[in-house]
């Protein structure tokens, strides 16, 4: 689609909606980063943002003609997408087991750092971003859910409102908390190196 940035995303599910194909591909073009940049960060785990963003995805074309502009296009995937994370979290939460797929394949070679300065800056920014990643995983989902969509996702706190269905007054102090909770965790973290 030549200039499909300058179409809305409510005229592309409406176009979607009467069978235009091309226009369901637009969607996927202009959400999969964003889905899943906000997937990856409530589960922390690759494989499964990708399932989850798959999944979105999927719903979105079975259930096309459920969308209604009463709510903008960007609040109701983003509301498929939070639903989603939230129902791997509690099956992660229900098996209880610890995922071993994190830790790596054990006939994997073990590569020890360079102590280059530049490779060594490049450590730490990784090492912090991962901090930060833990840090805001282990928030409460409510606290977490909020935060990544104001924070990372740059949603408005009336959007962050629509697809938490929670008050605004609610997503405010949610945020607000979130943000006290996430820099005490890493004060604390950070007195521990």
């Amino acid at each position: 689609m030549k200039d499909s940035y300058k179409i809305s995303d409510e005229v592309l599910i409406r176009r979607f909606q009467s069978g235009d194909e091309n226009a369901f591909e637009e969607i996927v073009h202009r959400y999969k980063n964003r889905l899943m940049n906000f997937a990856y960060r409530f589960v922390l785990d690759r494989e499964e943002a990708e399932d989850i963003v798959q999944d979105t995805f999927l719903k979105v074309y079975q259930n096309r003609y459920a969308y209604k502009e009463i709510a903008k296009f960007s609040t109701w995937i983003y509301t498929i997408t939070a639903n989603l994370a939230k129902t791997i979290l509690r099956k992660r939460r229900n098996r209880k087991m610890f995922s071993f797929s994190r830790l790596g394949s054990e006939d994997k070679d073990i590569d020890f750092p360079s102590t280059d300065r530049d490779t060594q800056s490049s450590i730490e920014g990784k090492f912090d971003e991962q901090i930060i990643q833990k840090a805001i995983y282990n928030l409460p989902e409510h606290f977490r859910t909020a935060i990544i969509l104001r924070d990372i996702q740059e949603l408005s706190y009336e959007e962050i409102s629509n697809v938490i269905n929670a008050p605004l007054g609610t997503v405010k102090s949610r945020i607000n908390r979130a943000r006290l909770k996430l820099q005490e965790d890493l004060q604390k973290m950070r007195g521990k190196e």
